[in-house]
């Protein structure tokens, strides 16, 4: 293991002490954390593409049921973590899984419409993993996906608030500690929630936080010309591509 991927590693083991002791109730009903039953594919990711310094770390909300919760790379549509970013490791699922949302690793049939719109849109701009990882990092904020009985995806900003608070906190210095690892001018929230997290995590760090649109399609603002948007919103940060 490399001494990069342990030091990542020994930030997310201190997550997980952090996260394991927290409860969440009705109505999630399941919880998913990719970083253990992933942990091979995630700390992949980190040991090929992760070294540091970075200009730019994007961050996201938290794993997609058909993305990261599948592949453990964040927004990690598997046609994109395998055939751009070259990564297929051991995927060992938990038990306890809903009927309607299981985790197949990396068989998973399905697609991440996100992952697939922003990975691809690295791929268009950069071409090779290389040259987009020389300037920027892609995280998650939140390692857990929450889901509810009914199978629909239970996002962090949705849960109560005695159930949020710790979470956040735990959080919150998990990305103060990969902010210091990868040192970038600025980090971006993918979306409102990753953005407003950011910027309260971050305030006593000096780096900048902006925003982006977030690629979901449930965004109505992301069905048309995503690409050209975020580049727009990169332009207006001051950061040119």
């Amino acid at each position: 293991m490399s001494t990069l991927t342990s030091r990542i590693d020994a930030i997310f083991e201190n997550l997980m002490r952090r996260l394991d002791g927290l409860a969440f109730g009705p109505p999630v009903a399941f919880v998913y954390n990719p970083l253990i039953y992933a942990k091979s594919s995630h700390l992949e990711y980190w040991r090929r593409y992760g070294a540091g310094p970075k200009e730019i770390v994007l961050i996201g909300m938290n794993p997609g049921p058909w993305g990261m919760v599948q592949t453990g790379v964040p927004f990690g549509d598997v046609e994109m973590v395998t055939g751009w970013l070259g990564i297929r490791e051991q995927v060992d699922p938990p038990p306890r899984q809903h009927p309607k949302r299981p985790i197949s690793g990396f068989d998973c049939p399905r697609s991440e419409v996100s992952g697939r719109r922003l990975w691809g849109w690295a791929r268009e701009r950069f071409v090779t993993p290389q040259r987009f990882f020389e300037r920027f990092w892609v995280a998650n904020y939140c390692p857990l996906a929450f889901l509810e009985a009914t199978g629909r995806n239970r996002t962090p900003d949705k849960l109560p608030v005695k159930e949020k608070m710790p979470l956040l906190a735990a959080c919150d210095d998990a990305l103060v500690q990969i902010v210091a690892e990868l040192s970038p001018s600025i980090v971006v929230g993918v979306g409102g929630f990753a953005a407003t997290q950011a910027m309260r995590a971050l305030h006593d760090v000096n780096v900048r936080v902006g925003q982006i649109t977030h690629p979901s399609p449930a965004n109505p603002k992301a069905n048309t010309g995503w690409s050209e948007r975020i580049e727009n919103e990169f332009k207006m940060m001051g950061i040119h591509l």
